[in-house]
């Protein structure tokens, strides 16, 4: 998972204005267990801390067991820690936040594991050098795209790409406003993730398109973290002219 904080200055929630909350009803899934592979990195722990503080019961999985337990109990909450195939068994809904060098190799071991469960990829397979963060295009096409060819047997989706890793973690932020682009070729699924994002207080599930067009909003990213370099920013982003979302 790539990060948009590289080089950007004091977190500060977005000033535009807030959008409008969906008006179609969101499938329940307060029951549901969430499981964040790379919870341990800036991202995935973002991520977690957020959904258990909106209630979601939540396991952090690293390929250290120990350590996602160390960090698990940093971030209280009921946050659970395990080893990354335990995270994937015990979840309903599993977050990938991984690197993207990592991602290929750990999706393939777990494939067993994480048969039958709703997959919400939110890598961004990304290049960095002396001109700043460019985008990679994977043979599958997308990391998402990646992920459902080593999956056949998960339901896989895309969302949570364009997050800062920073406004997620800072607990004086009481609201994230941005919109969530989710992704995925099963209308039931990306249902599911956009209330999965609708958990965390200022934030809005938007239906982007299939997985075909994942590549693109994986992309956005590098423009995402120029834009912080430049103004010293946290951005998001927000639709407009969406209201039954």
């Amino acid at each position: 998972m790539t990060s948009l904080d590289s080089a950007n200055g004091p977190a500060a929630t977005s000033g535009a204005a807030p959008a409008p909350a969906p008006t179609r009803e969101r499938p329940d899934i307060g029951e549901l267990v969430v499981g964040v592979l790379g919870g341990t990195g800036d991202q995935g722990r973002g991520l977690a801390y957020r959904l258990a503080k909106a209630g979601q019961q939540v396991v952090i999985g690293s390929r250290s067991a120990e350590r996602a337990e160390l960090a698990a109990a940093e971030l209280g909450l009921g946050v659970r820690g395990a080893d990354n195939a335990r995270t994937a068994r015990e979840s309903d809904i599993v977050i990938i936040a991984v690197p993207w060098d990592g991602h290929g190799e750990l999706l393939k071991n777990l494939a067993t594991e994480l048969a039958g469960k709703i997959v919400v990829d939110c890598v961004n397979p990304l290049g960095f050098d002396k001109q700043g963060a460019y985008a990679l295009t994977p043979e599958e096409g997308s990391a998402a795209q990646q992920a459902a060819a080593l999956l056949p047997d998960s339901r896989v989706t895309a969302a949570f790409h364009h997050l800062s890793a920073v406004l997620l973690q800072d607990p004086s932020i009481d609201s994230i406003d941005t919109d969530v682009l989710v992704l995925g070729d099963e209308r039931a699924a990306t249902d599911l993730v956009q209330a999965l994002a609708e958990r965390i207080p200022g934030m809005r599930g938007i239906y982007a398109g299939r997985l075909r067009n994942a590549h693109q909003v994986e992309s956005l990213v590098a423009n995402l973290i120029s834009v912080n370099r430049r103004y010293k920013a946290h951005a998001g982003l927000r639709i407009t002219d969406v209201r039954d979302a």
